[in-house]
């Protein structure tokens, strides 16, 4: 896999994690609003953005693990920053949506 593959990757990782987790921080400001109207439409769209960060990730992993040779870039480190960032946030707040509903 090139530089600029790895590079393309690491874009596409960073803006589906992105997209993930201004879909999850939207949500965790309407749940505390009371709205809960959204909750399932927002959470299977941050885990289908997740999923395909995951895919992107796991190109890279297996290149790797077959022994081929990688130049990771900062681009791609920051999509990995992003990825693991947001699957945390994913935890989180459906623990905080929880919490709401438990209150209500």
């Amino acid at each position: 896999m090139t530089k600029e593959e790895l590079q393309m990757l690491g874009f596409e990782i960073v803006a589906y994690a992105g997209d993930a987790r201004s879909t999850l921080l939207t949500l965790l400001k309407e749940v505390r609003a009371g709205n809960f109207e959204n909750v399932e439409t927002g959470l299977e769209s941050a885990d289908e953005n997740l999923h395909l960060a995951h895919n992107a990730q796991t190109k890279i992993l297996a290149e790797e693990a077959q022994g081929k040779d990688m130049e990771l870039g900062f681009i791609f480190i920051h999509g990995q920053d992003h990825l693991m960032t947001t699957l945390l946030i994913r935890d989180l707040i459906q623990d905080f949506i929880e919490l709401y509903r438990s209150r209500q």
